[in-house]
């Protein structure tokens, strides 16, 4: 049987107030998997994102995430970025002055230790660009500075597809899209992990449309910080037509 790629073993996490989020969660996933996390409001959907990634926000009081077997709890954000994590936000911040063929240049070289020529980027870029429907001119913008919702959430998958992560947790990205746009997200992901079979995906929504692109593997309901249900994309159905009442 395959080792996960990144298991998570009873994990609480509190904010620095001391208010308590995650009350020990606990999950597996393998290489090529897609696997959808799913919940009410409030639950610790996205505390759980940011937490798999580092962010200093969060507290882990107690617990373990490991990735490819190694002990993470500890790591930096930058670190786990560089060792094939990867987020995309909710909501995605504006950095005014850094045109977004910058920052990926930047981040793209952290993520391989190796430099990469302005023009072999454009033209990575562009290909990308093309499938996720976004116009080239954005590459010379400063990044997320007076993007829509949705040319937000896009230019983060593309993101995605420059950076070859290992595994990728995203976090509501189908929000605020229309039909169009969350079909183009959904078929940029697809085509993603159709380059990196290996790909690892933690996808977080309330919605059942983006999930009937991806079609994940296992489904996943948090609620009041720790997983009550496991199962496959029957439980989405189940969600979609019932709701959470039976666990709350």
């Amino acid at each position: 049987m395959a080792e996960s790629l990144i298991e998570i073993q009873d994990l609480h996490v509190r904010t620095e107030d001391g208010s308590r989020i995650l009350n020990g969660v606990n999950l597996s996933i393998k290489e090529g998997e897609i696997h959808a996390l799913m919940g009410p409001n409030g639950c610790g959907k996205s505390t759980l994102a940011s937490t798999l990634l580092g962010s200093p926000e969060y507290i882990v009081e107690s617990g373990t995430v490991l990735f490819r077997g190694e002990d993470i709890t500890e790591w930096t954000a930058d670190n786990r970025g560089k060792s094939g994590m990867f987020l995309a936000f909710q909501y995605p911040q504006e950095f005014p002055g850094v045109s977004v063929l910058n920052f990926l240049r930047q981040t793209v070289e952290a993520r391989t230790g190796k430099e990469i020529s302005i023009l072999n980027l454009r033209k990575q870029m562009l290909v990308w660009m093309e499938r996720l429907d976004i116009d080239p001119a954005f590459a010379d913008r400063y990044l997320n500075e007076g993007f829509s919702g949705g040319e937000k959430k896009r230019n983060e998958i593309l993101q995605m597809a420059l950076l070859e992560p290992d595994f990728a947790v995203l976090d509501e990205t189908d929000s605020g899209l229309d039909i169009d746009a969350l079909q183009i997200v959904a078929t940029g992901i697809r085509e993603i992990m159709e380059v990196n079979s290996n790909i690892a995906v933690l996808t977080i929504t309330h919605y059942q449309r983006l999930l009937d692109y991806l079609q994940p593997h296992h489904v996943h309901v948090l609620v009041d910080g720790r997983i009550v249900e496991s199962g496959g994309f029957e439980l989405v159905e189940q969600l979609d037509s019932q709701g959470y009442e039976e666990w709350l």
